[in-house]
C-alpha cells in the first residue's frame, strides 16, 4: 500500500509521533532531553510551527504541532532529526540511524480532540507506570499546561487559551480534565489515526478537511447503499 501525502495545512494542529528504531532508547541523560527539547524550539522557530503540548519517553516522542507555513511540521522535524542524531551519535560512539522511519501525524480536529490529546500524550509517563501522576514526569509538557511552570517551547493553542480568562483559571481548569478518564475507545482512535495517517475529529470535520486536500482521510466505509434512508441519517447525526 502506498504511503499517504503529509497533511500540509498550515494553520492545523497535528499530534505527531517519533520513534527510536526497533523501539531503542533515543534518551539515556538528562542531557539528551535538554538538547532535544533546545534543537525541537530552534526547528519551530525557523520552520513556523507552534508546539502546545509534548512528552519525551524512553525511546518515543509525542508532540502536538501546528504549521505556519506549508510543510511546516516536515522541515522542522527533519532539522530537529538532523541535529539530534549527530550530537548522540557523537556523545555514545555510534553510527547509522537512530529512527524508525517516517514520523507518524494525524491531523486534530482542534474543537472535539485537541485537549484530549493533550490529555493522552501526557499521560503516556503515568500508563507506562513510569511515575503516578503525570506533574511527576519532567520531560512533558503538563507542568506548563497544568502549573504555570516556564516553559520556553510552548505556544498555547486557543482551545487551552478558552479555559479561561487568566492564566490561573486555565491551569486549575486544566487540571480539572485530568479526573476524567479517557476511553479506551478515544485512546484507539487517536492511536490508530496517528499510526495510519488520517484526521483525527468528526465527520463533519473530515469533509471540511477532504474538501482542501487530494488525499483520503479517514478509511473508506464498507458496505450501505449510500442512497438508503438509513445511510443518509448516519451522515446528518455525525455532522452533529
Amino acid at each position: 500500500m502506498a504511503r499517504l501525502p503529509r497533511f500540509n495545512l498550515p494553520g492545523y494542529p497535528q499530534h505527531v509521533i517519533i520513534r527510536g528504531n526497533n523501539r531503542e532508547p533515543i534518551f539515556y541523560a538528562t542531557e539528551d532531553y535538554q538538547y532535544y527539547l533546545s534543537k525541537l524550539n530552534d526547528a519551530c522557530k525557523k520552520h513556523g510551527c507552534e508546539l502546545h503540548a509534548y512528552v519525551l519517553m524512553t525511546n518515543h516522542v509525542h508532540l502536538i504541532l501546528t504549521p505556519n507555513t506549508e510543510g511546516g511540521i516536515s522541515k522542522a522535524i527533519q532539522m530537529l532529526g538532523r541535529y539530534y542524531v549527530q550530537y548522540f551519535n557523537y556523545s555514545y560512539k555510534r553510527t547509522g540511524t537512530l529512527w524508525e522511519g517516517r514520523y507518524k501525524a494525524s491531523l486534530i480536529d482542534s474543537a472535539q480532540y485537541l485537549l484530549t490529546c493533550y490529555r493522552y500524550i501526557e499521560l503516556n509517563p503515568s500508563r507506562a507506570c513510569m511515575v503516578e501522576h503525570p506533574s511527576e514526569y519532567s520531560w512533558s509538557s503538563y507542568r506548563y499546561n497544568a502549573l504555570g511552570e516556564i516553559d520556553l517551547n510552548i505556544t498555547p493553542h486557543s482551545e487551552y487559551l478558552s479555559l479561561g480568562t487568566f492564566s490561573i483559571e486555565r491551569q486549575t481548569a486544566y487540571r480539572d480534565l485530568f479526573n476524567a478518564h479517557i476511553t479506551d475507545k478515544t485512546i484507539d482512535e487517536i492511536r490508530s489515526s496517528t499510526n495510519k495517517a488520517w484526521v483525527l475529529g468528526s465527520q463533519y470535520f473530515k469533509d471540511q478537511i477532504a474538501e482542501k486536500l487530494t488525499r483520503e482521510v479517514s478509511p473508506k466505509r464498507r458496505g450501505g447503499d449510500r442512497r438508503s434512508k438509513g445511510y443518509v441519517e448516519g451522515r446528518i447525526i455525525d455532522r452533529v
